[in-house]
């Protein structure tokens, strides 16, 4: 049975419109991370996690489709193996911060762990090497499922529908392990003394956010022509799905909350203590408010979950909400000046332009598929 699927069409994107862009702020990357790595290297973090939340974001939500099945995901399938394929090239742009971890991580420096009696103990865990050999694990085992979905599901492929949801079931539950260790190794070990079993959960949530928003917008701007082979129908289950995640991830943030609140250690509320205050205090209400309550309340309409324009620009807001959240999740652990908020912005423009090149080019190469037949799904 055919189902209303895009027709899609490469981004107005080319070397020619971006390479200008992507040499200057490649070029202040460099400079930052050799003349200013106190600064640098805690912005890059951001920026390239939240990269990275889109491309596992859509890698997820590809493998869910695979288990689940149903109209809502052949609009943006494309868009989802595309986003995945790029996690080539975010491992390589993941090379600096294996580098130089004694700038981003205490427990990678001998003088502080001699220091401290609770990392000298974590060590066999919080080491180097292992740590190391951990980051490259991750990203094997999300290569492999990038690639394995993307031949398993093209129209050439002869994989049968029992064959395919396993693949799906078995990577998502990869995906979820991986997800966990990678975010308590990149981000809750910069604060090596708090821990919080809910982590990589959160991260989970985010990710399926990021992804799901993502391709959204993508769907809307990118498809041939933009927007309207999509269904009504359809742009409302994504509306839907956009909605379920997003609520997921801020019962699961306030469930930490919660949690770390009434058990009121000194070791865990610390976090949020210092998160609380200045500028992490008015992010924190604006998380709140453009992470939850705004896109909740119009993602509640009806009218806005059937209009690919309004649905995008609410997708838009969660992208931008989602680099947010990474900032006040990682930047408290550091010195944070104006300095920093400019690496950012420079690192978020070049990982994202090597980013969306690659994702054109993804998105140019083709076929997709256009049946449920041509993906195995009956």
């Amino acid at each position: 049975m055919t189902v209303s699927s895009a027709s899609v069409r490469p981004m107005t994107l080319s070397w020619q419109h971006v390479l200008p862009l992507l040499a200057v702020t490649g070029a202040l990357c460099a400079w930052g991370s050799w003349r200013d790595p106190q600064h640098f290297f805690p912005a890059y973090l951001v920026a390239y996690l939240f990269w990275l939340s889109i491309t596992l974001g859509c890698l997820a939500i590809a493998m869910l489709h695979q288990v689940t099945g149903g109209a809502w995901g052949f609009p943006i399938r494309p868009f989802a193996h595309a986003s995945a394929l790029n996690i080539v090239w975010m491992a390589i742009l993941f090379l600096p911060l294996m580098i130089d971890m004694q700038t981003l991580y205490i427990w990678a420096r001998p003088d502080v762990i001699a220091a401290d009696e609770l990392l000298r103990r974590k060590t066999r865990y919080l080491n180097v090497p292992f740590w190391q050999i951990r980051a490259a694990g991750y990203f094997v085992i999300w290569t492999v499922l990038a690639f394995l979905i993307k031949s398993w599901t093209a129209p050439t492929s002869r994989r049968s529908e029992r064959t395919v949801a396993r693949l799906g079931a078995v990577g998502l539950v990869l995906w979820g392990l991986t997800t966990t260790f990678s975010s308590i190794d990149w981000v809750m070990s910069l604060e090596p003394h708090w821990a919080s079993s809910m982590f990589g959960v959160l991260f989970m949530g985010a990710q399926a956010v990021a992804g799901m928003s993502f391709m959204i917008v993508a769907a809307s701007r990118w498809s041939r022509p933009a927007g309207d082979s999509v269904a009504v129908s359809e742009w409302h289950d994504l509306g839907n799905l956009l909605l379920g995640f997003m609520i997921f991830w801020s019962y699961v943030t306030l469930m930490q909350f919660l949690i770390i609140w009434s058990g009121n250690l000194p070791e865990e509320a610390g976090a949020y203590t210092i998160r609380a205050q200045g500028v992490w205090g008015w992010l924190a209400i604006l998380l709140a408010v453009f992470h939850f309550f705004v896109p909740f309340a119009l993602l509640l309409r009806r009218q806005i979950k059937r209009e690919s324009p309004w649905l995008a620009r609410v997708a838009g807001m969660l992208l931008v909400m989602r680099l947010v959240d990474l900032a006040w999740l990682v930047l408290p652990t550091f010195s944070t000046t104006w300095i920093t908020w400019a690496w950012l912005a420079v690192s978020t423009v070049a990982i994202g332009a090597v980013w969306l090149l690659a994702f054109n080019w993804q998105l140019s190469r083709g076929p997709w598929p256009q049946t449920e037949s041509s993906l195995g799904v009956t």
